[in-house]
């Protein structure tokens, strides 16, 4: 990941409704959440959920799947741990292992 991309998903998180619906995201990993459940889950209007979901699946933060008339949303779990280990690579000098329990790659739905 470099440094003009992880600044892109960041601004994209950078909403309290986005951070809000990311972790309710990850939390249903993997199989993720229709709009509706969404919606009603975080209280949110139908309209202004779908500006938020549309800018976070454009930044590359969500995947979203149709499923007859609904579309499922999940987080993408491969790049909020890209985005991780960006922010950690420099930790300790470049040895974040001193720092804390890291493992860089895995993503928290990993079962290996």
């Amino acid at each position: 990941m470099d440094k003009q991309l992880a600044t892109s998903l960041f601004e994209s998180l950078a909403s309290g409704i986005r951070l809000d619906v990311f972790r309710l995201l990850v939390k249903h990993a993997p199989a993720g959440l229709v709009a509706g459940e969404i919606a009603a889950l975080l209280a949110l209007p139908p309209t202004n959920l779908s500006f938020h979901l549309k800018a976070m699946t454009h930044a590359g933060l969500l995947n979203v799947t149709q499923e007859g008339r609904y579309q499922r949303y999940r987080a993408n779990l491969p790049v909020m741990q890209a985005l991780i280990d960006y922010l950690t690579a420099e930790c300790c000098s470049g040895h974040a292992e001193h720092c804390f329990d890291a493992k860089p790659g895995k993503t928290c739905c990993d079962t290996n």
